[in-house]
């Protein structure tokens, strides 16, 4: 079970840090996002390495970290453009990927509104 929360509404150049608290421990996980009307769009994931990915749309700007001893995963959003608004889904899964298809849980979502 993947439970995300820290969403909410800010304005463009602003910041806000989504958690995602994991019932339990996940090598493979990361962030999607989805847009009114577009498709889901992976923003970042960890490998199995710990090696990190993130989507051009988002480096520099996003970071994501691991707290494995409290199985929870975080994405702190900064310089937050109007294009990021979406509700950003928190996922585990089988592989590092931008195919929502290897994923196996996901969580009900928190929505970001960049204003």
């Amino acid at each position: 079970q993947l439970v995300e929360s820290g969403g909410g509404s800010v304005q463009a150049g602003g910041s806000l840090r989504l958690s995602c608290a994991a019932s339990e421990y996940t090598i493979y996980m990361g962030w999607f996002r989805q847009a009114p009307g577009k498709e889901r769009e992976g923003v970042v994931c960890i490998d199995s390495d710990r090696s990190i990915t993130y989507a051009d749309s988002v480096k520099g700007r996003f970071t994501i970290s691991l707290d494995c001893a409290n199985k929870t995963l975080y994405l702190q959003m900064n310089s937050l453009k109007l294009d990021d608004t979406a509700m950003y889904y928190c996922a585990a899964g089988t592989r590092c990927t931008w195919e929502p298809r290897w994923y196996n849980y996901w969580g009900q979502g928190t929505q970001v509104t960049v204003s």
